[in-house]
């Protein structure tokens, strides 16, 4: 390959990373919409299937186990709580990157019927195991 052909190549490559780098940016930023009345932040999930049950892992450091809430609510896996801001209300900000306030995140479940059957919360990720039934 010539060289200016694989500098065009790496170029482009790299531009693809920045770009879904922004996107997934977009995503953890945005505000949630469905079934919330105020605005929230959404936090990132990994979901895993096995032939038994679904594992998610909701990915929420810096937020006290108290301050989370998790419902099953019409085909949908709610997570909601709330992360507060770990400073005085007199400190002056300099940089604030990560989201605080209140968080919610909705995962809508494939066809069938399941049964929350154990959460649990380590290293800042709460992993919640949903069975499935029948």
């Amino acid at each position: 390959m010539p060289l200016r052909n694989f500098e065009l190549s790496m170029w482009a490559e790299a531009c693809e990373v920045l770009d879904r780098a922004e996107r997934l940016h977009r995503q953890f930023f945005r505000p949630v919409a469905m079934h919330v009345k105020r605005r929230a932040w959404e936090p990132p999930i990994d979901i895993y299937e096995t032939l038994d049950e679904f594992k998610i892992m909701v990915a929420l450091p810096g937020v006290e186990p108290e301050h989370i809430s998790v419902s099953l609510e019409e085909g949908h896996l709610i997570v909601g709580g709330r992360r507060y801001l770990p400073v005085d209300v007199g400190a002056e900000i300099q940089r604030l990157e990560i989201p605080y306030g209140r968080f919610e995140r909705s995962i809508e479940l494939p066809e069938g019927h399941f049964k929350l059957s154990a959460h649990e919360f380590s290293n800042g990720c709460l992993l919640i195991s949903l069975r499935k039934i029948g």
